[in-house]
């Protein structure tokens, strides 16, 4: 394939880590491998073009079984700490083909998704299924039209061959593209391990890759971990305005670059409670809506104890520096958590009644199991729908109090709108249109309900005539679930 016609550029930079971090690997050739979607923009956004290429040569390539030039194919390891236990992990079922380099010098992981068995599939068998990779690509692409950091899907290709789950089910492998799929266990493996050099060396890595200014700091770790604990809050935060639920928040899930990683069993939240799960996995609740803050801040501390050797030779002068940025968090955390609620409410300026306005709606929104997105849509007059709820007296009352306060400085309340409507979506990747269309495309070889879902998707801020649609809630949502995929 040649590499002028599409316009890869690799530079491999990973690979100069020592090879403790990473093995080579080839994907596993599938086959008849058949594209099933392929992100045009995101190839134009990132200087590929495949307009002269046509789609049994793209399949091919984006199922592995013909290579880019230039590409150099590496399994990731890296440990992590899943639901609380700490296991070395990998890629199991993952590949990366390189880095590739746009005009603007951004650089890329392209990643396969399903590739095959690597070193670290343990007894997997390092495929994916249709329906997750399909799932990953819609809800990517929707958080990242949401305005929210994430990964992207570039690709999926169904194989031509089953996997073998809890039944027999299409493979398929994605392309994931990221700024880096560096995690915070990849720093747990590197501290962990014999080669004495990794953790120094990665950090470094890391710090050239994401943070080169930080470069010429006298303390580049302590700065590293302010940098990465302010973009999970801001990226949390993010979760929590739209009502996203990941499900997996293990330390293998979390990444120095600040992207939202790995859409196994996420979900977007319906009915307002905080206490919500989907993960079939999640027994005890450890990942539910409310306790993402929570999980970022522990995700955190194990970070901070990887770079506790990089901070100070003396252990307890590290731990005591270290702990003195963790506990800025809460504080971080809650100031980051109220401007975004009062951007959703159109509150300018700061009061301190404005956490007791907040807080009233939510448990309002919680005792009437009201829909959180369609809430806010309701109050910029975007929710077309009748539901008597909007009529009961305790939110009427609050509404009024809200209104109040949005007067509050003269200001006019089209000047709240228009900062409501940057940040309330009017959609969002309903559970049960992911479903229809997951399932439609996987058991009738139908696409046209996921080509529909990426399209509306697309401009979630903005109406348009499917709208209303996609405020309308499932009759049985306190039964939905969601699974891994692995």
């Amino acid at each position: 394939m040649s590499i002028k016609k599409i316009g890869w550029k690799f530079d491999n930079t990973y690979l100069n880590l020592s090879q403790s971090m990473f093995s080579k690997i080839n994907p596993t050739p599938v086959k008849t491998p058949k594209l099933v979607l392929f992100n045009h923009n995101l190839s134009k956004e990132i200087d590929l073009d495949f307009s002269k290429i046509n789609n049994n040569e793209i399949a091919s390539i984006f199922s592995g079984n013909q290579l880019p030039d230039g590409s150099e194919t590496i399994a990731q390891a890296y440990a992590g700490h899943q639901f609380g236990h700490f296991t070395i992990l990998g890629d199991g079922r993952a590949l990366m083909i390189g880095e590739h380099i746009d005009k603007n010098e951004n650089r890329y992981d392209i990643q396969f998704k399903g590739s095959g068995k690597t070193p670290y599939s343990r007894n997997a068998d390092g495929r994916a299924a249709l329906g997750p990779m399909l799932r990953e690509y819609i809800i990517s692409e929707a958080m990242h039209h949401l305005g929210i950091p994430t990964t992207r899907s570039l690709a999926v290709v169904e194989t031509g061959e089953n996997v073998i789950r809890e039944s027999i089910l299409k493979g398929a492998v994605l392309t994931r593209v990221a700024s880096s799929h560096i995690r915070v266990g990849t720093f747990q493996y590197a501290l962990i391990s014999k080669n004495k050099n990794d953790l120094k060396n990665l950090f470094d890595y890391t710090v050239h890759r994401h943070y080169p200014d930080i470069k010429k700091s006298k303390s580049p770790s302590i700065d590293l971990l302010k940098i990465v604990l302010k973009k999970q809050i801001s990226l949390i935060v993010n979760w929590m305005r739209v009502g996203f639920i990941h499900g997996v928040m293990n330390t293998d899930n979390m990444t120095i670059s600040g992207e939202t990683i790995d859409y196994g069993p996420c979900a977007f939240m319906d009915k307002y409670d905080p206490g919500t799960v989907f993960s079939s996995i999640d027994n005890l609740g450890r990942y539910a809506y409310l306790n993402q803050p929570r999980v970022a801040k522990w995700n955190l501390e194990r970070f901070a104890e990887c770079l506790l050797p990089l901070i100070s030779d003396d252990n307890k002068k590290a731990i005591k520096i270290a702990t003195e940025v963790l506990n800025e968090f809460s504080n971080i955390y809650k100031a980051n958590w109220l401007t975004m609620m009062r951007q959703k409410l159109g509150i300018l300026g700061k009061k301190t009644e404005d956490e007791k306005l907040i807080i009233e709606l939510l448990s309002w929104m919680y005792q009437s199991k009201a829909d959180y997105t369609n809430t806010f849509c309701y109050l910029m007059g975007e929710y077309e729908k009748k539901n008597k709820i909007y009529d009961e007296p305790q939110f009427v009352s609050w509404k009024q109090k809200w209104e109040n306060r949005i007067k509050l400085n003269d200001n006019l309340k089209e000047s709240s709108l228009k900062i409501m409507r940057k940040v309330n979506p009017l959609i969002i990747p309903r559970n049960h249109l992911v479903e229809e269309a997951l399932k439609s495309s996987t058991e009738m070889n139908d696409l046209s309900k996921v080509n529909e879902l990426l399209k509306n998707l697309l401009k979630p801020y903005e109406r348009f005539s499917e709208t209303t649609m996609y405020q309308s809630t499932p009759l049985h949502e306190e039964n939905y679930v969601t699974y891994c995929g692995t």
